[in-house]
């Protein structure tokens, strides 16, 4: 097997030029994750009992590139789940209540914080909160575990997108259109997620993602049509479908959450879409390897890297696993030296704390997917 590159506790060079961030007069806060009080001081550690792993740590890929990050603040944590769930229950039923399990098992305060150190408040992580746990509804829902079915989902989902990108019709129709919104939990949690988000958003941001969600729902509209037919697309193929079902509006609103904006000619010139795209697709095959074992035990065939390239290579599940590592390697590499070429290019202070960031998003989301055992569990591969 190829090196699996820098060990996990040493940033590459590049990331750590994006992560140090600019110096001088007035540039404290651009920096991630500066704290003006004290750390408070740690917990003597009590001796591990043998056999006991500690259930929230989790165990990382072997081989896997990434970055360790600290653990996310716990007051944040328990007020962002203590609100995320209150919103989900009370305000858009977003799931009944035997799926409450689930929803806690889903730890979405602790993704959320872990993925957003530089956000000044709770409501600040929260508008990033309620977006993610309305996209998973519509997953959910509209596509996999919970009633979701590739027939008829590109209705569902243009039907879906009206509560993000607001229908303009006649006084006629419009009040039929108003009632949708409210018809099942998926658009019910749309709706109220989006108008938090355009609270707090810029009318650009809002747009940017607006259009990102577009992206995710084209990209939920292939997979639907491979799983109708059947068919196991190449490698190359289920690649370019997972840009587009990916991560990618949960790290684009980073400026929104970090409470200022990364102006639109910035945020959409081909440097900083390509960052955004690589950072994407990074991480949602972070996704695809720690959910692999989740999804085998799953009815049906699910499609992931590992298992489109053992059947499209010929290859052992061993090593298309060991290969798909490989293939994140390859996209955190790029992703990290084309985010410094732009930091060095552009070193507009808006630019530098979009990119970190981004960086930081990419690091909490390694972190949620290993340490949240509730879901995920690695294949005995090595």
């Amino acid at each position: 097997m190829p090196d699996p590159g820098p060990s996990p506790l040493q940033p590459s060079a590049a990331l750590q030029r994006i992560l140090c961030g600019p110096s001088g007069l007035g540039t404290a806060g651009l920096h991630l994750a500066r704290r003006a009080e004290p750390p408070a001081p740690a917990e003597p550690e009590q001796p591990e009992q043998p056999g006991s792993a500690q259930p929230d740590e989790g165990t990382p890929i072997p081989g896997l590139y990434y970055h360790p990050v600290p653990p996310p603040d716990p007051a944040r944590v328990e007020e962002v789940s203590r609100r995320i769930k209150a919103w989900a229950v009370d305000e858009v039923q977003a799931y009944p209540p035997e799926w409450e399990d689930q929803f806690d098992g889903f730890s979405v305060g602790r993704y959320m914080v872990a993925c957003h150190p530089d956000a000044p408040t709770v409501e600040h992580l929260m508008v990033a909160t309620r977006l993610m746990v309305a996209e998973n509804a519509v997953d959910d829902c509209y596509c996999e575990d919970h009633g979701g079915s590739p027939i008829g989902l590109g209705s569902r989902l243009l039907l879906a997108h009206t509560a993000l990108d607001p229908l303009h019709t006649t006084q006629e129709y419009e009040p039929d259109w108003v009632r949708s919104l409210q018809s099942d939990a998926p658009r019910r949690a749309y709706r109220s997620a989006m108008e938090y988000f355009t609270r707090q958003a810029t009318p650009s941001q809002t747009d940017r993602y607006r259009h990102d969600m577009a992206r995710l729902h084209l990209g939920y509209l292939a997979e639907a049509a491979w799983a109708q037919e059947d068919h196991v697309p190449e490698v190359w193929e289920y690649l370019a479908m997972r840009q587009f079902n990916n991560f990618r509006p949960c790290p684009t609103i980073t400026d929104t959450v970090g409470g200022y904006e990364l102006p639109a000619d910035l945020h959409a010139q081909p440097a900083m879409q390509r960052v955004i795209a690589l950072a994407g697709n990074a991480t949602t095959i972070v996704n695809d390897l720690y959910s692999y074992t989740k999804e085998l035990d799953s009815p049906g065939t699910h499609l992931n890297l590992p298992v489109v390239i053992a059947e499209r290579e010929g290859v052992s599940d061993r090593d298309a696993y060991l290969k798909a590592v490989e293939v994140h390697n390859d996209l955190m590499h790029g992703f990290e030296n084309e985010a410094a070429t732009l930091a060095a290019d552009c070193p507009v202070p808006a630019v530098l704390r979009f990119l970190r960031g981004v960086a930081a998003w990419v690091d909490g989301n390694h972190y949620w997917h290993q340490t949240n055992t509730y879901r995920y569990s690695l294949p005995d591969f090595w």
